[in-house]
């Protein structure tokens, strides 16, 4: 009897510093509305059936959670241009949550490109218009601009990529953070010698791109990797 108390002891005191999670909580309900803003990337997961904004839908409608989708994804758009077109684009239609992805254009076009500073003012107004409607936002860091991690498009970004994370942290905002993600895939890859790994062009996303930016996604919506591989495989399944 001594010994199952001690052992009950145990495991109580094991839960209240460390809760057992019996299930995240997925933050989206069905019947809500999703507008995907972004740029070509999102476009394309919008236009491809095996796109990662597809691959989201299909996902979680396989959950139980049927979602409207809002495709607000155009090819070479910056921060700049997304603001501008917020209200028409995602604000107008009433969704209930807007996930944005910015930033690989804002860096790749160089001089034509939007600067680390204007690009914080653009994107934390982009956020807090939203937030101000009742949108609920869902940060995706900016992927990659060439599979090579050191090349200067990446070290660049890698300035953008830390905004975005404290600023998902100080409006709590959900952040998917694709672009860690993306640097473990092409990291453990980069050993093998292998090209294009996660995209078709080195920014634009391949079968298994997609699928890693989905799933980057839906984990920021908290399903759970059981949930995750109705429809999707392992990240490391989807690199192969």
């Amino acid at each position: 009897m001594r010994k199952a108390f001690l052992t009950f002891s145990v495991i109580f005191i094991l839960f209240a510093v460390n809760p057992i999670s019996v299930s995240a909580k997925v933050l989206v309900k069905d019947g809500q509305k999703i507008a995907f803003m972004g740029d070509s990337i999102t476009a394309q997961g919008w236009s491809n059936p095996t796109g990662y904004v597809q691959l989201v839908i299909a996902c979680l409608k396989a959950n139980g959670i049927s979602i409207t989708p809002i495709p607000a994804g155009i090819g070479g758009h910056k921060s700049n241009q997304m603001l501008e077109r917020l209200k028409a684009d995602v604000l107008d239609k009433n969704p209930d949550w807007m996930t944005l992805s910015c930033g690989v254009n804002d860096v790749w076009h160089g001089t034509n490109g939007v600067p680390l500073e204007p690009y914080k003012s653009n994107i934390t107004a982009i956020v807090d218009q939203c937030q101000a409607k009742g949108v609920k936002v869902m940060i995706l860091t900016a992927t990659v601009i060439g599979e090579d991690l050191d090349n200067p498009d990446n070290q660049k970004l890698a300035a953008y990529n830390e905004f975005l994370r404290k600023l998902a942290k100080e409006r709590k905002c959900p952040l998917a953070d694709l672009n860690a993600m993306f640097q473990k895939v092409l990291k453990a890859k980069k050993k093998k010698n292998q090209d294009f790994v996660l995209t078709a062009d080195g920014v634009h996303m391949n079968a298994a791109g997609d699928r890693l930016m989905a799933e980057g996604v839906l984990k920021a919506f908290g399903l759970s990797d059981r949930q995750i591989r109705k429809v999707l495989q392992t990240p490391e399944q989807s690199a192969k």
